[in-house]
């Protein structure tokens, strides 16, 4: 009886990290960004493909956030301690993104006169841009400990 203790006390250690971040709540977290991932990689290459001459920093910063949420997206959804790094450098790139983007849109709007995903600071996403890594900063703040399983 002990033995099959021990079976399953090792099993449910394997099972932890997968039971932490990226579940439950986590997997709708890698819903969301991975929703981003293809609102913004779609948007980008749409305005680089049709009208890039138009405002070429703008369409850029529209891919730069396609990235950024392909690469939450993949470290949310992996488990592990790599993949919990890669997380919060990823999501920690688009907080600043996104604050960084929308202030500079507020003080020099000639400079970006196409929107891109952060635009104002995620206005036409519903803030959700602006929200969204504060909820993701969050979880992963609330997970840490299983980085280090």
């Amino acid at each position: 009886m002990n033995r099959s203790n021990n079976s399953h006390d090792a099993g449910s250690q394997d099972a932890a990290p997968q039971a932490g971040r990226n579940a439950g709540p986590g997997r709708l977290l890698v819903a969301v960004y991975a929703i981003f991932a293809l609102a913004a990689t779609a948007r980008a290459a749409f305005q680089i493909l049709t009208k890039f001459e138009h405002a070429p920093l703008a369409y850029l910063l529209s891919a730069f956030a396609a990235v950024v949420y392909i690469v939450a997206t993949v470290g949310l959804a992996r488990s592990g301690a790599a993949a919990y790094r890669v997380s919060v450098a990823a999501v920690g790139v688009e907080m600043v993104g996104v604050l960084a983007v929308g202030l500079f849109g507020l003080i020099d709007p000639a400079a970006l006169p196409d929107d891109t995903v952060w635009s104002g600071f995620g206005s036409g996403y519903g803030y959700v841009p602006l929200v969204l890594p504060m909820i993701g900063l969050w979880w992963l703040y609330r997970h840490r400990e299983d980085a280090r399983r």
